[in-house]
């Protein structure tokens, strides 16, 4: 299990119900979920299993039916949203990694990091000078002013990591970071992941379906039918606790 002290994500008993009456759909059925900081865990399905679900609520994007939800220290939803300007907590609490890096193309490498910090208020100078500590951090700072179109795959999934972690937020989810990658490129992608956690005590959420990546988590989340199973990874043994 995760460390019980403070957590980077803690969730219980989180439901979402789409519709009502006869037509409503349970999409998660009070589901229990913690990540401490600085750890990188799985969450695997089938599809239709609430995996999109889960992760939109994490990520502030739909609202869930019933449950409670910490982010770092803060409760940010206890049967109702705590926190009320979800578009800033989103900017600047929480880091999105896609199967597609969405870097904007007409701005280069250092200023497609620097965007987010820019906007949450940072001099550009400041925000520029993060940008380059994560892109050294992650071997891409050699390529800080390129062009997106100019990057190698691999290269703007790591850029678009260093996007994620530019506002220092608690959480990153990535949603099948690794996809559209060989796999040793998606491999070096769960690498970094692991090690920007632990470097910036970040809590990190990957779902997937991609095998290669896998056996890599230590803790891994299997959910069907809007139900969490945990279970353990390669790394160590863990009993399977069922939520």
């Amino acid at each position: 299990m995760a460390d019980s002290g403070l957590q980077g994500i803690r969730i219980t008993g989180l439901r979402k119900r789409y519709g009502s009456g006869d037509t409503a759909v349970d999409a998660l059925k009070g589901v229990d979920l913690s990540v401490a900081p600085g750890e990188v865990i799985g969450l695997v399905g089938p599809s239709g299993s609430g995996k999109s679900t889960l992760l939109k609520c994490l990520g502030a994007v739909i609202e869930p039916t019933s449950g409670s939800m910490y982010l770092g220290e803060d409760l940010i939803y206890d049967d109702g949203w705590r926190i009320r300007d979800l578009r800033t907590l989103r900017r600047d609490r929480i880091g999105f990694v896609f199967q597609a890096p969405y870097l904007i193309p007409f701005l280069d490498v250092t200023d497609n990091v620097a965007l987010l910090p820019m906007l949450a208020g940072r001099p550009n100078g400041e925000a520029r000078a993060r940008a380059r500590e994560l892109l050294g951090a992650l071997d891409v700072g050699h390529r800080a002013r390129a062009m997106p179109a100019q990057l190698s795959g691999g290269e703007q999934q790591r850029v678009a990591i260093a996007r994620a972690l530019a506002n220092r937020p608690p959480v990153i989810l990535a949603d099948e970071p690794t996809a559209p990658l060989d796999s040793e490129r998606a491999l070096a992608v769960i690498r970094i992941l692991n090690e920007m956690a632990r470097r910036y005590e970040t809590a990190v959420v990957v779902v997937t379906h991609d095998e290669k990546i896998i056996p890599t988590f230590r803790r891994l989340y299997h959910i069907r039918d809007g139900r969490t199973e945990e279970v353990a990874g390669e790394g160590r043994p863990l009993e399977v606790v069922r939520h």
